[in-house]
C-alpha cells in the first residue's frame, strides 16, 4: 500500500513523501532493484546459433549446482571460523565433506563432458577458486592430484577457470547468466570473480559489427 504525502514549506515548496505500509518512515523514493539493459542476441550465422542454444541449456543446468557449491563453502567457511578447537574444526570439515561429496556424487555422474567442464568454470566463478584447489584443501595433494587426472580422461580439467574476458564462450557463458536472472529461470548470486558484464559486451559483440540471424530470447 502506498500513500502519497505532502508537505508544504513556507517558501511554497511542496515535497512529496512516499509512505509505505508496514514502513514508518517517510521517504522520497522507492528502492529498487538494478536492472541491467542487455542487448539484443544476434549471430553470424545459424550454426553460431545453434551453439550459443546447445550452451545456453548446458549452463542452465549445470548453474545451481556451482551456486549450492558456493553457498556450502561459505557456511563450511563460516562454521570453521566459529570453532575455536583444531579437534572440532577437523571433525566438522570431514562430516561436510562427506555431506558435499553425497549430496553431488548422483548427479554429477549424469553429466556430460562438456556440462562438467561448464560446472568447473561456474564453480571457480562463484568461489573465485578452482575444483582443483577446492579439493585439494578439502582433502589432500594426492587425491586432487588423482581427482585431476581422472577427470582429463573425460578431457575436463579441474584446474579451468571462468575467463570470461580471454575466453569468448566464457563471456557466452555469462550472457546466459545474466539473461537468466533477469527472466527468473536462475536464482542471481553474485560473481566471486571482478568483471563487468557490459563492458564485455562492448569487447566481444562492438556495435558496429554487422549480424544476420538474431534470436529475441
Amino acid at each position: 500500500m502506498l500513500l502519497i504525502a505532502q508537505e508544504t514549506e513556507q517558501d511554497s515548496i511542496v515535497t512529496e513523501y512516499i509512505i509505505i505500509k508496514g514502513d514508518s518512515v517517510p521517504r522520497t523514493s522507492i528502492d529498487l532493484d538494478e536492472v541491467m539493459l542487455l542487448h539484443k542476441l544476434k549471430f553470424d550465422s545459424k550454426e553460431d546459433r545453434r551453439r550459443y542454444l546447445i550452451l545456453r541449456r548446458k549452463t542452465i543446468k549445470v548453474y545451481p549446482y556451482a551456486k549450492l557449491a558456493s553457498e556450502r563453502l561459505d557456511s563450511l567457511t563460516f562454521r570453521l571460523n566459529r570453532l575455536e578447537r583444531k579437534g572440532d574444526k577437523k571433525r566438522y570439515a570431514k562430516k561436510i565433506q562427506k555431506y558435499i561429496e553425497g549430496e553431488f556424487s548422483d548427479e554429477l555422474k549424469k553429466l556430460t563432458r562438456t556440462e562438467g567442464q561448464i560446472l568447473v568454470k561456474l564453480i571457480h566463478r562463484q568461489t573465485g577458486r578452482t575444483t582443483f584447489d577446492l579439493i585439494k584443501d578439502l582433502r589432500n595433494g594426492w587425491r586432487a592430484f588423482w581427482f585431476n587426472n581422472t577427470a582429463k580422461l573425460f578431457d575436463i580439467s579441474l584446474k579451468e577457470e571462468f575467463d570470461p574476458l580471454n575466453e569468448k564462450e566464457d563471456y557466452l557463458i555469462e550472457d546466459v547468466l545474466q539473461r537468466n536472472f533477469q527472466n527468473g529461470r536462475l536464482e542471481r548470486q553474485k560473481s566471486a570473480l571482478g568483471f563487468d558484464f557490459l563492458e564485455l559486451t562492448n569487447k566481444w559483440l562492438p556495435p558496429s559489427k554487422t549480424i544476420s540471424h538474431e534470436d529475441s530470447n
